[in-house]
């Protein structure tokens, strides 16, 4: 062991000592173990936003109609074989896929295959509120909400059981990319309207079934999930035979975890020391161009920050440059505006505030708050790929708002904790930020920024521009793609002179793995999946006769 491994340990395994033991899982011969962090919120992504739930169930469970292939950049068949736009793009028709299989469980046997009904069943969950399901778990769907697609489908159509027809209000420029998102899978029919004949129509989020590459076997809360692979899969089955969560919230010790061989895979490494490990003969770190913004928004339903003056002497104030170079250790760059450089509507110009205290004491002046104020910023508990250090990036601002005689507090909680109460609106300003979901700017805007997003929670500024909708409404209905690119434009100048959030960094995605383990897929688009995911000598093993 190298002196420089030895330092690297103490620390964690000291920390490891001090805390109470877990019930940890070990090593697997033909599975995989991830350790992830945290808890998903269920077990359908549907009902939620958190990246945590769609890394736990997504690519494992479930599947969608179409994908989206990030190196060919484009829409793929999934679950559809084929689509084509009718009636001027106001309809859409999907034919698809013969004979997929749903999962077999303890709790459910499919009587038939994948068909028609399923799909019609799925979208009508969250379009009608009069369905069985729709107030089930909450009846909160806030990615079809904030994207603007329950508005814009107006019907959900089985033509036969092999087609289905998607109606639309009007003709809509991102519609294929939000349903190539993790948001978008398909559930069982079948299986809701046994769990309606048991009186359990809550189990269908909760143990799920699905038609992806994994079979859910159980989950207990803090500790563990379990997957089987589904031999069935319509795909080439997964070459592993066993898939574990272990829920390990700590940084530290999940770092530990895949250096004791606990842990084949972690999210969100902890890269500034990992890197020094990565020399290829027991731990490799992998990364990908991850479209993302980390990002300060203020609660504009809470004063000061109703006022536009107060929001722009906060992002005057801080010193994004240092925050930068002191969270990311060099794997993130400056934001200019919401969009990342990765999309296709980015523009180089600077649409964010400057490092300026001087200008920020004379606009708290002019805002009437001249001798300060007293407020508080919430700080995410877990680690992101666009925010690894939440808490460090909540003290250097809470630094930089004292020299401006101004007073932050920084409050946390426990994650799906920190989630609820955000829901409720009770923060006055939050670190937070965004994973695209699709490669199309709306999705950056929409359910950051919409009125519709302020509905259902994914609005962490409560900010509200029925003029800022309609020039979104502009974007997405227009097909010329330069014409998109200056509307996207005008709405990044209406982000930067409102001032409801300030950009703070576009950074890279981590993850680390064990050498023997290879194929594990962090797509720029999604959560993680291990449909493809191997050990070395795995695939030779199947290749015998």
């Amino acid at each position: 062991m190298s002196i420089w491994r030895l330092w690297l340990l103490t620390p964690i395994l000291t920390l490891a000592a001090c805390t109470p033991a877990s019930h940890d899982v070990a090593p697997l011969r033909n599975g995989i173990v991830y350790c992830s962090e945290g808890n998903p919120e269920s077990f359908n992504p549907q009902l939620g936003t958190s990246g945590t739930t769609i890394d736990a169930t997504s690519a494992q469970i479930y599947d969608r109609l179409i994908d989206y292939d990030d190196h060919q950049q484009k829409f793929v068949p999934a679950l559809a074989e084929s689509w084509q736009t009718l009636d001027n793009g106001t309809r859409y028709r999907f034919t698809l896929r013969p004979n997929v299989q749903f999962h077999q469980a303890p709790w459910f046997t499919p009587s038939r295959a994948f068909n028609a009904d399923d799909v019609v069943f799925t979208f009508k969950r969250w379009l009608n509120e009069d369905h069985p399901y729709h107030e089930v778990n909450g009846g909160s769907y806030p990615f079809f909400t904030a994207s603007g697609l329950s508005r814009l489908i107006t019907d959900v159509v089985a033509v036969n059981e092999t087609t289905v027809d998607f109606y639309l209000k009007h003709s809509n420029s991102s519609f294929l990319a939000n349903l190539a998102t993790d948001f978008a899978v398909i559930l069982s029919a079948e299986y809701g309207a046994e769990l309606l004949v048991r009186g359990e129509p809550a189990e269908i989020d909760k143990q799920p079934i699905g038609t992806g590459p994994f079979v859910f076997e159980e989950f207990r809360k803090d500790l563990i999930i379990r997957y089987q692979r589904h031999d069935d899969y319509w795909r080439e089955p997964a070459h592993i035979e066993q898939l574990v969560y272990s829920i390990t919230p700590n940084a530290n010790k999940r770092m530990l975890k895949l250096i004791t061989g606990e842990c084949d895979v972690i999210p969100y490494p902890l890269v500034e020391e990992l890197a020094q490990l990565d020399t290829g003969d027991e731990i490799q770190i992998s990364s990908t161009v991850n479209p993302n913004i980390a990002f300060w928004a203020f609660n504009t339903e809470h004063p000061p920050f109703d006022d536009v003056l107060v929001r722009r002497a906060m992002a005057s104030a801080i010193n994004r440059k240092a925050i930068i170079q002191t969270i990311y250790n060099g794997n993130a760059k400056l934001a200019t505006g919401v969009l990342p450089e990765t999309s296709w509507a980015y523009s180089p110009v600077d649409q964010t505030y400057g490092y300026n205290p001087e200008r920020a004491r004379e606009l708290l002046i002019e805002a009437g708050y001249g001798d300060g104020f007293e407020f508080d910023i919430w700080a995410m508990p877990v680690q992101r790929a666009y925010n690894p250090n939440a808490q460090k990036m909540a003290e250097l601002i809470q630094s930089d708002l004292a020299q401006i005689g101004v007073t932050a507090n920084i409050v946390s909680y426990e994650w799906n904790a920190f989630r609820r109460r955000l829901a409720r609106d009770e923060h006055d300003s939050v670190l937070i930020g965004w994973i695209a979901d699709n490669a199309d700017p709306d999705n950056f805007f929409r359910p950051l920024l919409s009125c519709n997003a302020l509905n259902v929670g994914t609005n962490r500024a409560n900010w509200c521009e029925p003029g800022f909708d309609d020039l979104l409404v502009q974007a997405i209905s227009e097909e010329n793609t330069d014409s998109r690119k200056k509307l996207y434009q005008e709405v990044e100048n209406w982000v930067y002179r409102e001032a409801p959030l300030v950009p703070i960094a576009n950074s890279m995605r981590f993850q680390a793995h064990r050498s023997d383990v290879h194929g594990v897929e962090v797509p720029a688009y999604g959560g993680v999946s291990f449909r493809n995911a191997y050990r070395d000598g795995k695939r030779e093993q199947e290749a015998q006769p």
